[in-house]
């Protein structure tokens, strides 16, 4: 019996509820856990503290998955299909750096296969991908309330309008 070693794939597309509940829905995908990274503010930040744009963070979705069911390139077409990468520092009505554009890469290789997938995606948008690929910083999980997020509150309105679409 073999056993796989999952990986973990950090990505930013707007606000963190969305790109969760597209997450766990995919097959192959394991975890999904929301949080912050990103910044430049010292220790732990608050939602409130990432909302008020003073702290550099990105909201976020950590994503641990199995390489034989789910590539971290099928993982990053996903992604990149299931928001808009062409706007800057906003997504909908969400707007901030907290709701960037951005795959966090864990190694050499992540950063490879997420500039082939934007050169693979560049074409299938009308405006130019502005999606960052930086480094993975330290990684915050999110407060409680924001784990499972649409699992627990899909009937709220911003979940019907912008999630459920999704």
């Amino acid at each position: 019996m073999s056993s796989t070693i999952n990986e973990v794939a950090t990505v930013g597309g707007g606000c963190f509820w969305c790109t969760e509940a597209v997450f766990q829905e995919v097959k192959g995908v394991h975890k999904v856990v929301s949080g912050y990274t990103g910044g430049n503010a010292p220790g732990r930040p608050t939602y409130r503290e990432v909302c008020s744009g003073l702290t550099g963070h990105a909201e976020v979705v950590q994503i641990t998955y199995d390489p034989q069911i789910l590539t971290y390139h099928d993982l990053l077409v996903i992604f990149m299909t299931t928001h808009d990468p062409t706007t800057v520092n906003r997504q909908g009505a969400d707007v901030g750096t907290q709701y960037r554009s951005v795959i966090y890469y864990h190694n050499e290789e992540q950063k490879q296969t997420a500039g082939i997938v934007i050169k693979e995606l560049a074409d299938s948008f009308d405006a130019p991908i502005v999606t960052e690929v930086s480094e993975l910083g330290t990684f915050y999980e999110a407060e409680e309330y924001h784990q499972d997020y649409y699992k627990n509150n899909s009937s709220q309105g911003y979940c019907s309008f912008v999630i459920t679409p999704k």
